[in-house]
Order: C-alpha cells, then sequence, then structure tokens
C-alpha cells in the first residue's frame, strides 16, 4: 500500500540516501535540488522532480530538508520560493545543523504561517543514512513528533530532545564539537606515537581496548587516515562551520569554549591548507606537515604485532 507523499529538499551525499529510504517504504516523494543529476535517480525510481521548495510544499503535508548551512536553510524554508509559501505543507523537518539561533527563526516563521517546524539534525554519516541507523535528534510540538516518528524511524533512531525550538540542534552541536575534537587530538597523539617509531594500528588496537579510545581511533584512523584515503565521508567546511556555530552558541551563553576554540582554529587551519571540500580527517595530515612524519601502517612484509590497519 502506498504511503503519505513526502516532500525532499536537498538531495546531497546525506538527503539523497534519506530520500532513497523513504522511496523504499513506499512513500510517494516530491523532490528539489538544484542539481538536476542529483534529482536524477530518485526520479528514476519513480520520485517526482519539483521546481522549487514552493513547489515541493504545494505538493506534500510533510517536507523534510538536509541542507548544508543556515543561510540555505532560511532561504529554502522562508525565501521568495520558499517552502513557507507551499500550501499543502503543514510541517517542515529539517535535517540540517544550522545552529539553533536559525532553527527559532524559522520555526517562529512558520508557526505565523500557521505551519509547525520540526528540528531533526542527524548524526551517524553516509554509512548510517544509507542503512538507515543515524541517530535522529528531535525538538518541536510533541505532537508533530509522533506524526513524523514512523517515517523517522525508517531513518534511524530518533531521540525526543524537548519542545522547545533549536534544543536538538544545540545536542547536535555538542555531538559534532565531541566528534572533531576527538579527531585532532587523536591526530596529535597518533602522529607523536609514530614519530617515536610505533605502529599507528598497533596504537589504535591499545587505545581502544584503554582508557583513550574515542571514535577517530576506533573508526576515522582505520577507514580514512592509516589508509590514506582521507575519505570518510564529512568535509573540513562542514566540520568548521558545525564547530563555529557551537563556539559562537557557548559563548552567547556564556559558556567558555577553551579547548573548542583551539578545535575552530585547527579546523581552520586544515581547511586554508586542503580546501573546505577535503574530507575533515585530512587535519592528520596538518599535524602530519608540523610533525615531519605520515601516520601508515606497518608494510605487509613487516607486520607490527602482526598487526594490519583493519585489526583496530
Amino acid at each position: 500500500m502506498a504511503q503519505e507523499v513526502v516532500g525532499f529538499i536537498g538531495l546531497g551525499q546525506m538527503g539523497s540516501r534519506m530520500a532513497a529510504r523513504l522511496l523504499d517504504a513506499r512513500h510517494g516523494l516530491v523532490v528539489f535540488d538544484r542539481s538536476d543529476a542529483a534529482m536524477r535517480p530518485l526520479v528514476a525510481r519513480g520520485a517526482r522532480a519539483a521546481a522549487s521548495p514552493a513547489e515541493v510544499a504545494e505538493l506534500a503535508g510533510t517536507v523534510m530538508a538536509s541542507l548544508p548551512t543556515p543561510e540555505v536553510v532560511r532561504s529554502v524554508a522562508l525565501g521568495p520560493d520558499g517552502a513557507i509559501h507551499g500550501k499543502r505543507m503543514t510541517r517542515f523537518v529539517d535535517f540540517s545543523t544550522t545552529g539553533p539561533r536559525v532553527t527559532r527563526d524559522v520555526a517562529a516563521a512558520l508557526a505565523d504561517a500557521g505551519k509547525a517546524s520540526v528540528d531533526a539534525p542527524v548524526s551517524g554519516g553516509i554509512t548510517g543514512a544509507e542503512k538507515g541507523t543515524l541517530a535522529i535528534m528531535v525538538s518541536g510540538p510533541r505532537g508533530e513528533f509522533e506524526a513524523v516518528e514512523p517515517m523517522l524511524r525508517r531513518l534511524g533512531n530518533p531521540f525526543f530532545c524537548g519542545e522547545g525550538a533549536g534544543q536538538a540542534q544545540v545536542l547536535k552541536l555538542c555531538n559534532n564539537l565531541l566528534a572533531a575534537t576527538a579527531l585532532a587530538i587523536s591526530s596529535e597523539a597518533i602522529v607523536m606515537g609514530v614519530k617515536a617509531g610505533l605502529d599507528p594500528s598497533l596504537m589504535c588496537e591499545v587505545i581502544n581496548n584503554s582508557s583513550g579510545r574515542n571514535s577517530a581511533t576506533q573508526d576515522k584512523f582505520p577507514r580514512a587516515v592509516i589508509p590514506r584515503s582521507f575519505d570518510f565521508g564529512f568535509t573540513t567546511g562542514l566540520s568548521h562551520k558545525d564547530v563555529r556555530l557551537c563556539v559562537d552558541e557557548a559563548e552567547a551563553m556564556g559558556v567558555p569554549m577553551v579547548v573548542g576554540s583551539a578545535v575552530r582554529q585547527m579546523l581552520a587551519v586544515t581547511s586554508a591548507a586542503f580546501g573546505a571540500d577535503s574530507d575533515f580527517t585530512s587535519i592528520a595530515k596538518v599535524v602530519e606537515q608540523w610533525a615531519g612524519v605520515e601516520v601508515r601502517g606497518a608494510s605487509p612484509a613487516a607486520p607490527a604485532g602482526g598487526l594490519t590497519p583493519a585489526g583496530c
């Protein structure tokens, strides 16, 4: 049986996979992206392409969005061709990481127009979006959350954070600050060990069985740094944006961000060195260059401790 028609705006690496899962669940789907090429695979599977966010909102009662920056979210939701102008839309579900200020502005404007806003930033990366295992942090009216919860469960595991607009955004920013901090400090620690002659795979194995284990040593270094692929799937520019939003919001609240400010600066350096479109695991390359070493696994002919990068 066909399910409710859903709109989806923003078909990048995350959005395209999330939208595909809605199609898998037999939802009717209306999509919009500035790139026609991004829409084609979904249209080929039966989705309908719209010419603007407003047209998506004319055709779907629930409109979802996965967008790169707060400015784009504001434009898509409230701009001249924004979803706010669509007569059929009753709720706007935003998976983007925008920070709480823009979320509150969008929620207030939509409420004035008689429409609900559900803030639902996600974590879990491309793999999570593809497999439907994302952590989805949700805030907004509880009744609206309950209405979209079955659809959210097709995409991952929703956690209701509260009814206040922007509460989920605060949690997402905290999460992304921690992820970036783990990557930055792990880069320093692993590079130090490599310069002392240690095998980085052995270091990951030991750390992951010790008190220093974290998301970088468990996942990012084995998958993207030690193999030298630097393709974890999240750009330096987006990580820098998220950490900057977190630090700015914290400082506005009177919460000091001494370590967070240093991580923000490291991401700025990485972006300057390798470009905003580089993978954010490139932060390790900055530390490598400063230290004059490279983090590589032991050669197959002489593995350290018999370990390979896959071992951690």
